[in-house]
């Protein structure tokens, strides 16, 4: 996450209500939004539509847009150039800002679009965002324009997500965030609560506090107290694609982005059942520790979502944990 984020423990925020567009199909929002909508061209081109409230000011609109031209394959704006590439838009009868962005999935490389405004209201940052195939977000504009002009704000409490910054092996925000729809989070070796996938967690792992932003988190801990942690975390479509997750994980690790095509030679396909696990072994210094360590991570894509799975921590376990990693990514049923 950017720096800005608040603590925990937002306070209420109101219900929405909005006029449905026409070809808009209302479904079940994640955890995170409080709605959402798929909307689909021809030939199997479709976009995603999302609602977001989040407390504060959610690391401010140039890091969030920066954030978003990313996801489109895009360099980065200065901060004092973003309000100029914004819209004027009305979002419950107030002013706020559109973004439109148009460049390439990194995964994929087919044309991409985002369009996404942002509303401040009350202390919370609302994001109503639409992302998708190109042709489709483009036909779709005057559509979410209504739709933003369409939506009220209504008594009734809806919690704003107040993600606090990560601890060490803590929070994880895959690439496409604020979209990240994380599943229900509970205790056991195998669970299948919420709609969190049903797994064996191997021998020793000690389930933690999940954290906001994840589906569970487990802590391992070796010899001499040396620890790792395992994130789960899941995110709406391909989650911003494998090679800006890897990148994401290489930061994690002080290393240096690196080209899709040269981030693709460092995965490793692993069967798992009705298709395969992609995964990335790698080594660096923990940005936040300043130590030595080593990254395992996984992405499994599954029925719409993307599925993270990462072992990180002290190089000397995550060696001794690999395999469980593996065999735990492959016992996992969605």
């Amino acid at each position: 996450m950017p720096p800005g984020h608040p603590d925990l423990g937002a306070p209420a925020r109101p219900r929405l209500a909005w006029k449905t567009p026409n070809g808009w199909n209302e479904v079940t929002p994640g955890q995170m939004r409080v709605a959402s909508f798929s909307v689909k061209g021809v030939d199997g081109k479709q976009a995603d539509v999302s609602v977001i409230p989040l407390a504060g000011d959610a690391g401010g609109d140039a890091a969030n847009v920066n954030r978003w031209r990313g996801q489109a394959g895009l360099e980065p704006v200065a901060a004092d150039e973003i309000k100029k590439l914004s819209q004027n838009v009305e979002v419950a009868g107030q002013p706020s800002d559109l973004y439109e962005i148009a460049g390439k999935n990194p995964a994929s490389g087919e044309p991409m679009a985002i369009l996404s405004a942002i509303a401040h209201r009350g202390g919370t940052a609302w994001f109503f965002k639409m992302t998708g195939d190109g042709e489709v977000v483009t036909a779709q504009k005057p559509a979410f324009v209504e739709f933003l002009k369409s939506v009220t704000f209504e008594a009734g409490p809806v919690a704003a997500v107040s993600p606090g910054l990560p601890s060490a092996g803590g929070m994880e925000l895959p690439s496409g965030h604020p979209d990240v729809s994380p599943m229900a989070a509970g205790a056991g070796s195998a669970s299948s609560e919420g709609s969190r996938p049903r797994w064996q967690v191997p021998p020793g792992w000690q389930e933690a506090p999940a954290g906001q932003f994840l589906v569970a988190k487990f802590i391992i801990t070796g010899e001499g107290g040396a620890q790792a942690a395992v994130n789960v975390s899941a995110s709406a479509g391909d989650g911003g694609g494998l090679a800006a997750n890897i990148n994401r994980w290489r930061k994690q690790l002080g290393l240096d982005e690196m080209p899709e095509a040269d981030v693709n030679k460092l995965v490793t396909p692993v069967a798992i059942a009705g298709g395969n696990a992609m995964f990335v072994d790698l080594s660096g210094t923990d940005a936040r520790s300043g130590q030595p360590a080593r990254l395992v991570g996984a992405m499994v894509p599954q029925a719409g979502q993307a599925w993270f799975y990462k072992l990180m921590g002290n190089p000397a376990v995550v060696q001794a944990q690999k395999d469980a990693l593996t065999k735990f990514v492959q016992s996992a049923t969605y």
